[in-house]
């Protein structure tokens, strides 16, 4: 996960530095970046079971630091662990979901040792492969933009929604940079390979209306009825058998990884499973007997 943030100069020289440039810059002096920052993520479960991970460095568009990473892991682990979160909903403070990894901080170790690259890349597609891979759906909530790492981020859970609005890509190329948590194996799968180097190859932005005809939202609204379509977008998820949900999940991920014998296999074995555990029993008890299932997660 590399940045899409740093300062508004344009990038590049002759046609290509006519290209519309989004203001991204840090208000800190780049000293106070390496100083520990309070609540740079922030958790809250509510009582439906819907569980929201804050992003929340607003002064500086949510930007990726160590220490927002290294907490965010934190949070989904501990989301994944709660038996009480049903969905996992990504957002970020200010009207801005995430634009990418600060630039502020890219400027010094970063871009000069390989090996703290290295370990950035790594420590991000880490944290990222937990959403991918977690129990629970996880649903990115984009408002302002979601570039570079927030890209990353977004693409990396199992659903999108955005404000018609927001403003979605990929961006590194645009200042010489290279995604390293999930562009280049999460993006064709959703969108296929040319509307792939199309996002990759130009940086170009798409709104969250966009993104909905493009395949990488499932829905968009105006800003101020994000918070209807998220519990709206959520309801049909949470009422669903939590382990079920875990499995059905599991199966269609790894359904892009494999031939069509293997997925056969791993069909009749999900299904076989699944059709043993209590909640498949207590679904079907529900159904004869008329009323609403009772799902213990087993």
């Amino acid at each position: 996960m590399d940045g899409g943030g740093g300062d508004a100069r344009p990038a590049g020289r002759g046609r290509h530095s006519a290209l519309k440039q989004p203001v991204f810059f840090t208000s800190l002096p780049r000293r106070s970046y390496m100083e520990p920052e309070k609540d740079v993520i922030q958790y809250e479960v509510a009582d439906n079971g819907i569980c929201t991970i804050w992003l929340n460095r607003p002064h500086v568009k949510n930007c990726v630091s160590p220490q927002l990473l290294r907490d965010l892991e934190t949070a989904v682990d501990k989301a994944a662990e709660d038996n009480s979160v049903l969905a996992v909903v990504f957002r970020g403070r200010g009207n801005t979901f995430c634009a990418g990894a600060d630039l502020g901080q890219l400027v010094g170790p970063v871009l000069h040792e390989t090996s703290t690259s290295l370990q950035l890349a790594i420590d991000s597609a880490r944290t990222y492969d937990k959403i991918y891979n977690m129990k629970k759906p996880t649903i990115a909530c984009v408002e302002g933009y979601a570039v570079a790492g927030g890209f990353e981020l977004f693409i990396s859970c199992d659903f999108g929604i955005a404000a018609d609005d927001a403003k979605i890509g990929d961006f590194h190329i645009r200042r010489a940079l290279f995604g390293g948590a999930g562009p280049i194996y999460r993006l064709p799968r959703y969108i296929g390979m040319r509307k792939s180097k199309e996002l990759m190859l130009t940086g170009k932005l798409l709104s969250g209306k966009e993104c909905v005809e493009w395949g990488l939202c499932n829905a968009s609204a105006p800003s101020d009825q994000l918070e209807q379509l998220i519990q709206d977008f959520c309801a049909p998820l949470i009422d669903k058998s939590p382990f079920c949900m875990w499995m059905t999940k599991m199966a269609v991920n790894r359904g892009m990884d494999a031939d069509t014998n293997s997925l056969i296999t791993l069909e009749t074995m999900t299904c076989n499973v699944v059709h043993h555990s209590a909640d498949a029993k207590e679904g079907v008890a529900a159904f004869l007997e008329k009323r609403q299932p009772v799902w213990t997660g087993k």
